[in-house]
């Protein structure tokens, strides 16, 4: 059984996308704010991570920079998950190494379970 870890600050929707996985068969983590998220890849050294940039605390792209340094960690895929669909942002998160880039808006749950199962069958 694949390990998420969901590193979101809207509960709403980390809810929904946590029944989502779990309805898919996946084990779900969810972290509320971005100090928290690097902690808990850490700690709990989930299959795959998908990342807000949008988080108090430490935003997403210090998060996905802190864990591609760290090398017990860093070969975990994150994929970041938000609504900054600006060129720059995907551009900013592919080039710290981030496995993907999915903008809420245009992404069904389903769909982001999809694209999970994609990189994890890549890993």
């Amino acid at each position: 059984m694949f390990h998420v870890l969901i590193v979101e600050e809207d509960a709403f929707l980390a809810e929904i996308y946590q029944k989502k996985f779990e309805m898919e068969g996946f084990k779900v983590s969810v972290a509320g704010n971005g100090e928290k998220g690097l902690a808990d890849i850490k700690k709990k050294k989930p299959d795959i991570v998908l990342l807000d940039i949008l988080l108090s605390k430490l935003d997403g792209f210090a998060v996905l920079e802190a864990a591609k340094a760290d090398n017990s960690i860093k070969n975990i895929p994150i994929i970041l998950l938000t609504n900054l669909g600006q060129k720059d942002d995907v551009r900013r998160g592919l080039d710290k190494g981030a496995a993907g880039y999915l903008i809420k808006t245009h992404f069904q749950p389903s769909e982001v379970v999809d694209k999970v199962r994609e990189v994890l069958r890549k890993k």
